[in-house]
């Protein structure tokens, strides 16, 4: 019995190797076959556009023309270039004829809102997105004093569960795709705007010729972090901050964040130009965006100590609430980590990380130069 069982195993086992062998060899042909097929084709990012021999060139043609011309043609395969849309904007589109008698105001400059979106935030995010948008529009058929100023703000609610709008920036905000807007608004949504007015903080933004900002912070109903955020009253805005005493004293002579030229990751607000720059900065694999606010001075198009402020007259209410990995309503066992405490063991790590790829970055390139001398 026992001989005949050993057999039978043996029988079943060397069936189902014989199964595998024939598996993995019908598997690495069709697998021979599809790279054979792919090698004729061209990938999507090296479009086809003729063969070498087939291109008539005439011996006086201007070497440079000829290579960038055809550089231009293999990006745009056989699109004739003045059919290129160059840019995209988050603008939803009516499916039907616009009223004839709609008038859209005269615009000056423009401004993309993103935002995350939650269910525990839902109400503070659909406060915050009238406030900036939804009063901007057209009211009646009268134009609200916000309009005046020529200004105007598209919304887009970035949809990531579980994920930081870093990420979601990095992944859908390419300064390509939103060089449409004059301004991008990257905001958390535990922000309170009851005393903030978009129109008039970005005239203040753009005649005082900042290039990164944020709105500073009511003191009394706000968790500060920072000092340089608080909220100056006799002021319009502020670009740096004094106060000695601790491991770090500000003064006159400070040139470095968080004393100037800094900004806060919680409500930073951005032109085209910097977010240009700022888009690269953000890496892609570092969600939680930590140590990114000590570099955003590189990105503002000139000193930071002149480029980056904090907007005074148009204040927030920073409600600080945690939104990701908030810890549970009842105790765990100490032997478990809340998820809150995960988070904040990874953001440590991320910023230990980014600095770390800074420096190897600085080292590397032999042909940069601090601006700032840091």
């Amino acid at each position: 019995m026992e001989t005949r069982k050993g057999m039978k195993t043996r029988a079943s086992f060397l069936l189902f190797v014989f199964l595998l062998f024939i598996f993995m060899l019908v598997t690495t042909k069709l697998h021979f076959e599809r790279i054979k097929m792919d090698s004729k084709w061209y990938t999507f990012d090296s479009p086809r556009v003729g063969k070498e021999e087939d291109i008539d060139v005439d011996i006086h043609t201007d070497i440079s023309i000829l290579e960038e011309e055809k550089s231009s043609s293999s990006k745009l395969g056989f699109l004739p270039r003045g059919i290129v849309a160059s840019t995209s904007d988050f603008e939803l589109k009516q499916l039907w004829e616009r009223d004839p008698n709609f008038q859209r105001s005269s615009v000056r400059y423009t401004a993309l809102l993103a935002v995350p979106v939650g269910l525990k935030q839902k109400k503070n995010v659909d406060l915050l997105v009238k406030k900036v948008l939804v009063e901007t529009e057209l009211e009646n058929g009268r134009v609200n004093e916000w309009n005046d100023l020529d200004w105007s703000s598209k919304a887009v609610h970035i949809l990531a569960h579980n994920q930081t709008k870093w990420w979601f920036a990095k992944r859908f905000l390419h300064p390509d795709v939103v060089s449409s807007y004059d301004y991008v608004f990257l905001w958390d949504e535990d922000l309170g705007v009851e005393n903030f007015h978009p129109g008039r903080y970005l005239q203040i933004m753009m005649s005082e010729g900042l290039e990164i900002t944020q709105p500073a912070l009511d003191p009394d109903l706000s968790e500060v972090h920072h000092r340089i955020t608080v909220r100056r009253k006799a002021r319009r805005f502020h670009r740096r901050v004094y106060f000695s005493g601790g491991s770090k004293n500000c003064s006159a002579k400070s040139t470095e964040p968080p004393c100037t030229g800094w900004v806060e990751g919680m409500a930073p607000v951005f032109s085209r130009a910097a977010w240009s720059c700022v888009w690269h900065l953000i890496q892609n694999d570092l969600v939680h965006g930590w140590g990114l606010d000590m570099k955003l001075g590189y990105c503002a198009q000139g000193d930071r100590t002149k480029k980056v402020g904090v907007i005074d007259s148009e204040y927030i209410v920073h409600q600080g609430i945690q939104t990701l990995g908030a810890s549970p309503p009842i105790k765990t066992p100490s032997r478990f980590l809340d998820l809150r405490t995960h988070i904040r063991r990874q953001s440590a790590a991320e910023l230990q990380e980014f600095r770390k790829r800074w420096d190897r970055a600085v080292s590397e390139d032999k042909e940069w130069t601090d601006p700032f001398g840091t």
